[in-house]
């Protein structure tokens, strides 16, 4: 899996016997969230590929699409979606990797956002908004 990773993303598995549960570690190289260091708990049900895996945020972070109790706004990660770019059996683990890392750059979406006062933030001040992301970061350095 680590062949297909973005350069920003690293896989860790806590236990080398248990596959269907990883860490994903996002490192952004550009953008609001440089600096920053994000990791995801991805488990994989056995419903997989018919259904994707759970994730969830475990860095507490200030993101329009990412909730501060680790929730995720990502088309992909949903069974039915109303934009058509839900889940498929298609589908495989690296684009979710790829899905969540691009939640810090191209994918990031202010229209839809699940932290609504994220989103307005940036809308009303984006001076502000940076200000406060790179809060998140330097309080995420400090826990681990």
């Amino acid at each position: 899996m680590n062949e297909n990773l973005p350069t920003t993303c690293t896989v860790h598995f806590e236990d080398p016997n248990v596959l269907n549960e990883f860490i994903l570690t996002v490192t952004p190289d550009e953008g609001y969230w440089l600096g920053g260091k994000f990791k995801f708990s991805v488990f994989v049900t056995e419903d997989y590929n018919m259904a994707p895996p759970k994730v969830k945020c475990l860095t507490k972070l200030w993101h329009p699409n990412i909730n501060e109790d680790g929730d995720i706004c990502l088309s992909l990660l949903r069974q039915t979606s109303i934009d058509e770019h839900g889940w498929a059996p298609t589908r495989r683990l690296k684009d979710v990797v790829w899905g969540l890392n691009s939640l810090f750059t191209d994918l990031l979406n202010f229209d839809d956002p699940l932290n609504i006062e994220a989103a307005e933030l940036y809308k009303k001040n984006r001076n502000e908004f940076q200000i406060k992301v790179q809060e998140y970061i330097v309080m995420a350095r400090g826990k681990r």
